[in-house]
C-alpha cells in the first residue's frame, strides 16, 4: 500500500501492522512516524525482516519472510526484546515447521484463497489450509484472499487469526 499512515486509523485497536515497504528511499523515517501512530490506535507494529529497524523505533515485533526462515536467518533474535510478537510467513507444511524451529510466535499461512496482491501465486485452498493448519506446530494466521465472505469459509479451521492487506479496507 502506498500510505501506511493513512490505514492504521483503520484498524480495529488489538490489531498489528506489517510494515514491508522495503524499497522505499524514507523506509527508516516512514516507520519512525508509524510507531507513534500506531501505538495512538492501540494497532501493534511488526517490521518486516529487520530487527534493527524494529529495536530502533520501538516496535511491537517482527515478521520474518518464508526466504528469511528457510535460510535460517538468527542474527533476528541478537535484537529481540522480551515482549516482542513474532511472526514468519509460510507457504507450505514444511515452512510452518521451520517457523516453529525458528521459535517465532505464529506463522502467516498463504495465499489461502486467490489475492489480487500476488495473482502469480497459486492458492493453498480452503482443504489443504485447514489441514496444514490443524496439522501445524504454531497458531496460523490466514492471508490471501481476505474477505467477510471467504473468512466464513474459515468457519472451523484451527486459525488464531486473519491477515489481509485490502480485503477488509476497501482497497
Amino acid at each position: 500500500m502506498p500510505d501506511p499512515m493513512t490505514v492504521v486509523p483503520r484498524l480495529r485497536a488489538g490489531s498489528a501492522f506489517i510494515f514491508r515497504h522495503y524499497g522505499a528511499p524514507d523506509r527508516c523515517a516512514l516507520a519512525a512516524q508509524l510507531a507513534p501512530l500506531c501505538r495512538r490506535y492501540s494497532v501493534k507494529l511488526l517490521i518486516a525482516n529487520d530487527a534493527r529497524l524494529a529495536h530502533a523505533v520501538h516496535a511491537d515485533g517482527l515478521h520474518l519472510s518464508e526466504s528469511a526462515l528457510r535460510q535460517n536467518r538468527r542474527h533476528w533474535r541478537l535484537w529481540r526484546r522480551p515482549h516482542w510478537f513474532i511472526t514468519g510467513a509460510a507457504h507450505s507444511p514444511a515452512a510452518l515447521v521451520q517457523a516453529a524451529r525458528m521459535r517465532i510466535d505464529a506463522a502467516l499461512l498463504a495465499p489461502v484463497f486467490p489475492t489480487a496482491s500476488h495473482p502469480e501465486r497459486t492458492h493453498i485452498g480452503i482443504l489443504r489450509f485447514a489441514l496444514w493448519a490443524k496439522n501445524s506446530p504454531l497458531p496460523v494466521y490466514a492471508l490471501g484472499g481476505m474477505s467477510p465472505m471467504s473468512v466464513r469459509r474459515l468457519k472451523g479451521c484451527r486459525i488464531s487469526g486473519i491477515a489481509g492487506i485490502g480485503g477488509f479496507l476497501g482497497t
